[in-house]
Formats: structure tokens, sequence, C-alpha cells
């Protein structure tokens, strides 16, 4: 991966933006990709879109949600402990000792995620996963007057984890899903630079994912696309314990997973495969048999329908403050969806047949 490239993703990745509070995320976003595209804007909800020869035909849009999952504080205690809320899917017992980082007004905050020692259990909670309200978050403040000081209802929290490259292409962050989503989408257009195209494409770092797809919905109406396509990581199987009987055999390094079933477009499933063959991409199938789990889903659904699919990139430890992933992939998937763009012509015909 090229430097700047590289340091674009860092950016991100370490940029806070859970659900809702994305908008740092997307100043970074918007400043890196203003260079490649022919207009850029933000809508009400807070996606940014970059498109590339806007009055082109037809309309792709390629999705990324820009937000992560987090935490928001609900209540501080008498004690000056913060009690919070998730923002988006968390595992409590990943969350139970981790630094994190409360992002206020003034500035951000250090904090450490609590829970009582496990030499005070009781014998039968030891046998009970913690949950999130049983928690709190620990700013070293004296009392809740000092706590509220420093702090506000509402202010949002991330782990306190940052990208770093364990070796060679392997790399790890806290977010990933989806931030690599909004990098691919952007260096798509880049990719794209120079190149004469029917089409018009619309690079769109979407919000509030982790909530249900909130940004993709309207987002996708404002563009009316006739194709679009979610990228997402996906399941990897290269681990201890993993059940490729249900998962496929996905690993890190392996490509791009290219899904197929009913909520993937069977012309668009077909000319993301003939690309990465063409340009001998390594890429898996990925068989959804239902929802994808991603933006796709409510791409597919807007105005008369849409013709969607989804490509995602393999990663360890979702959900996670320490996502894996490997940035071989990262780089071939937009490579992929470059490819994509330019196959499509004026004349394409997106019905089953």
């Amino acid at each position: 991966m090229r430097d700047e490239s590289l340091a674009f993703l860092r950016e991100l990745v370490d940029t806070p933006g859970p659900s809702g509070y994305e908008q740092p995320v997307q100043r970074v976003f918007r400043d890196y990709v203003g260079s490649y595209a022919d207009e850029v804007r933000t809508d009400v909800m807070g996606n940014v879109i970059a498109a590339r020869n806007p009055s082109g035909w037809p309309r792709i849009m390629l999705a990324g949600h820009a937000d992560e999952i987090g935490f928001q504080v609900r209540y501080i205690s008498d004690e000056g402990m913060l009690y919070v809320g998730g923002i988006g899917g968390h595992d409590p017992v990943v969350a139970a000792g981790q630094r994190v980082v409360i992002h206020t007004q003034a500035g951000p905050v250090a904090g450490v995620l609590g829970r009582k020692a496990v030499h005070l259990l009781e014998s039968d909670e030891r046998d009970k996963a913690p949950k999130l309200k049983d928690m709190w978050i620990d700013i070293g403040a004296a009392d809740k007057k000092e706590a509220e000081s420093l702090v506000a209802i509402g202010d949002c929290v991330t782990y306190a984890a940052s990208f770093s490259i364990l070796r060679g292409s392997i790399a790890v962050a806290r977010s990933f899903d989806d931030k690599m989503g909004a990098f691919i989408v952007a260096e798509t257009l880049r990719l794209l630079q120079g190149k004469a195209i029917p089409a018009a494409v619309f690079a769109v770092a979407t919000v509030q994912e982790e909530v249900g797809f909130r940004g993709a919905i309207p987002g996708a109406y404002g563009i009316a696309p006739d194709a679009g396509i979610g990228v997402d990581v996906g399941h990897s199987t290269d681990y201890p314990g993993a059940d490729k009987k249900t998962g496929g055999d996905v690993k890190l390094g392996g490509g791009p997973m290219i899904a197929r079933g009913s909520h993937i477009n069977p012309r668009v499933h077909e000319l993301l495969v003939s690309a990465a063959r063409d340009l001998e991409i390594p890429f898996v199938i990925e068989a959804v048999a239902g929802g994808t789990g991603t933006d796709t889903d409510a791409i597919q659904m807007t105005r008369a329908g849409v013709a969607t699919g989804v490509v995602s990139v393999p990663l360890r430890y979702m959900h996670t403050p320490n996502e894996v992933i490997s940035l071989d992939d990262i780089e071939r998937t937009a490579i992929l969806l470059a490819a994509f763009c330019e196959r499509v012509t004026d004349e394409e015909d997106w019905i089953p047949k």
C-alpha cells in the first residue's frame, strides 16, 4: 500500500466516530476524497457523498460505513464513576478492564472500564458473563462534582486502542469495522482518476450502520442508484475453533469475499467475479442466504429497488478493541471495485434473467 494511502487509513481508524458521533471521521474522509472527486457533499444525516462523473449513467453507489461501536455516558455516580450504555453490539467480557477515551467538548478524557475484582466475586458470579450495566468508567475523579466538571451526559466513548502493524501486511486497530470500508470507497475514486467511464460513481461514507443502517437508507434514496455495493468486514475462519462448515474457508490474505445470495443481484455478482478473475485477484465466494447485515440490505430496498452486491474484507476479532486484518486484502478490494466500475456500461441490464 502506498504511503499516502496508509496514512489516510491510519488516521481514519484512529479518529473517534461511534454511531451518531461520526463528524470527526467524516472530516478526515472529506479532506482526502476531495482530491479525487468531481463533487463532495454531506447530507442531513451526516453521510459524506463523493461523486465521480455525477451526470453519468448508470448510477453506482459504493458504501462503507464510517461509524464504529462505542459507548455513551448516561449517569455519573456520587463517587465520580461514569455509567454508560453501548452504541452498537458489545461483548461485555471483552469490555471489562479496557482503557477508554471519553470524547468531551473540551477534549479527550482518559478512563478505565472497571468492575468488581475477581477476588471479590461470589462463587455463582464467577460463572456468569458480566453485564455492561454492572461496569463503570473510572476517570480518577474524586467525586461527582469533579467528574461533572470534566464529562457531560451524552458524551461518547471509544476504546483507547490505535492502529499498529503486527507483522508484514497484518494490522490491528479498534475500528476496521468499518472505517476500512470508507477507506476502500475513497481509494476506488482515486484509482478511477483519469479513467473515462460512462457510469456515475458515488463513494459514500455512511453513518449509523451499527445501529440499524440508518444512514444508508436516506443516503441511497437521495442518490437514487441503479446499482449499489456495500463494502464491509466479514468473519475470517482462520483461527482456532472456527467452524468452516458454516462460515466457509476464509483467511486473512486470501482476498476479498464476494457475496452470493438472495440480497445479491446476479449481474452485480457476475461483474465482480469476472473482474477479480481477469485481474487475478484472489477471492472467496461468501454464501449469504438471507440478510447480509450490511448497508446493502437498506440500499437494495430503496425506491423501486437497486441491484446490489456485497464485498467484504476478512477480519478477526470483530467488535473488539483489537480487530485484525490484512492490508493486502484492503488494497485488493479497492482495485476490484474500480475494475467493476470500469466494466459497467451505459447499456447495463440489471434485471435478473
